[in-house]
């Protein structure tokens, strides 16, 4: 396993950040304490590293596609690896948190992970220049 970068632990404070404006604004996301929260924003950070490589995988397999049909099946493993992402975020935190941390259902937790994705790449351009396509 490699070593904690620091933009890693930028990261963890922008969804611990993004989360808590959720957990405020929105009443279908909860958490029971900030603890929750942070261990929640450590477990997003997680499962988005994985969901990230998945999408970068599938979003090359689907430019090196040379016919209609891996091209359509390049696709639906993109759509696949996009849509499945927010049940897997669902379902891992149920079953790390069971009822403390509620990130609400599909679009409530679609929301939050455009949103943290947003975060994430505004923060890093603007700390350290990286673009935001980046990933």
């Amino acid at each position: 396993m490699g070593r904690i970068r620091p933009i890693d632990l930028v990261d963890v404070l922008v969804y611990l950040v993004v989360l808590g404006l959720f957990i405020q604004f929105a009443p279908q996301v909860i958490s029971e304490s900030f603890a929750l929260a942070l261990l929640t924003a450590i477990l997003l950070k997680a499962i988005l590293e994985v969901v990230l490589v998945a999408k970068k995988a599938a979003v090359g397999r689907l430019r090196t596609a040379q016919t209609p049909a891996t091209r359509v099946l390049g696709a639906l493993l993109l759509l696949a690896v996009m849509a499945g992402s927010k049940f897997i975020v669902l379902a891992v935190t149920d079953i790390v948190f069971g009822g403390a941390v509620q990130l609400g259902g599909f679009f409530a937790v679609t929301a939050l992970i455009l949103s943290l994705i947003a975060a994430r790449a505004l923060t890093r351009r603007l700390l350290v220049g990286e673009p935001t396509s980046s990933r």
